[in-house]
């Protein structure tokens, strides 16, 4: 057990970690992740469902988007914003659907530029960030009381599954703060995850030749070596033991995927990124990138799936490389990499470039 300077216990042992985050004494009442905004667990587990459900329908819909988009960018491009920016574009229909009144949309457009994904460095920044969520949830709260009033039908974005499935004594102010819950959860996780991917698999694979491993590899050893939560909580509701040592009602336990995936006892060269490892199962130790147990993301598998598809469009036909690069995090709200630029050479740049051409 590790005392956190911000109270709490952080759980460093890998078997006492599992068990925290597996074992239902540790896991009782409602998740945190939607704070008091859902009345029960169950209206907690059925709008987590319903968002995944509907993504993972949608997911042709993404991939399209992807070629175009990707085709878009310039050669050099800054990130991870660009990243942030990239998923955001391919996600924006899927999470207000095109017929929704531009304002609205306007709103959550500039909510991922302006500190709402991301909590912003600077204190004017958070206070215009503040100012941007306030209108993006008066907008949302209106379209929530005018699809309620004409009736939700087969959902055509995260607004109208998430209206699907909360319960009706929920007020559409909610809904629609459930519903930047959800938005931000998407684009955060998935644009930071899809710029380490990028960074990482770019400083270990130096040659002109393709990435010599899976998408999906680079994507699970990415979330592995730096992963996007860096804590997850558990609030005891009542007491409780865990390893020998007492703790009360409303203590709180943590437990650090960055430690869990790092700890020598159950990885391999665990400080080395390495996708390959993901082909050989027995090298492998507890992976928890989006929890475990009861409080896990339901949506864990599509996170991961729209990361791949991202960075496969990224990677097709071109030759990527970064300037600036550096493995170590910044932590807001989670790990996010520093900044760098990638870029991204095709066709006849490309193999300029690989042929001691310049670098754009």
């Amino acid at each position: 057990m590790i005392q956190l300077p911000w109270g709490g216990w952080c759980v460093s042992d890998a078997d006492l970690a599992q068990a925290l985050l597996r074992s239902p004494e540790f896991n009782a009442g409602r998740s945190g992740f939607f704070a008091d905004l859902l009345p029960t667990r169950t209206a907690q587990v059925e709008v987590g469902h319903a968002v995944r459900n509907f993504l993972r329908k949608r997911l042709p819909q993404y991939r399209a988007a992807l070629a175009p988009a990707v085709a878009e960018l310039p050669v050099a491009t800054r990130w991870p914003a660009a990243g942030t920016g990239l998923v955001y574009q391919c996600l924006a229909d899927l999470l207000l659907h095109p017929g929704t009144p531009a304002a609205a949309r306007r709103w959550m457009t500039q909510a991922v530029h302006g500190g709402v994904v991301f909590r912003a460095p600077h204190a004017w920044q958070r206070a215009r960030a503040e100012l941007l969520r306030a209108r993006l949830v008066a907008a949302v709260t209106e379209q929530a009381r005018q699809r309620r009033q004409h009736g939700v039908g087969e959902a055509r974005d995260v607004l109208d599954a998430v209206l699907g499935a909360c319960p009706d004594e929920v007020t559409d102010r909610t809904v629609a703060e459930v519903h930047l819950t959800m938005f931000r959860s998407i684009v955060a996780p998935v644009g930071a995850t899809l710029a380490w991917s990028v960074l990482l698999a770019c400083l270990h694979h130096l040659d002109d030749s393709p990435w010599p491993w899976p998408a999906d590899q680079i994507v699970r050893e990415a979330l592995r070596h730096r992963p996007m939560v860096w804590m997850l909580g558990r609030t005891l509701t009542r007491s409780a033991e865990l390893g020998g040592t007492a703790f009360d009602d409303g203590d709180l336990l943590s437990v650090s995927p960055y430690l869990l995936h790092h700890d020598k006892q159950h990885w391999t060269d665990p400080a080395v990124f390495r996708p390959g490892r993901w082909a050989e199962p027995d090298e492998c130790g507890p992976y928890v990138p989006f929890g475990a147990g009861p409080f896990a993301c339901p949506g864990a598998s599509v996170a991961r799936t729209l990361i791949a598809e991202a960075l496969i469009a990224l990677a097709d036909d071109a030759r990527l490389t970064v300037t600036g690069g550096d493995t170590r995090a910044i932590r807001i709200e989670g790990n996010v990499p520093r900044p760098f630029v990638l870029h991204r050479a095709t066709g006849q740049q490309a193999t300029t470039t690989s042929e001691g051409g310049e670098q754009p």
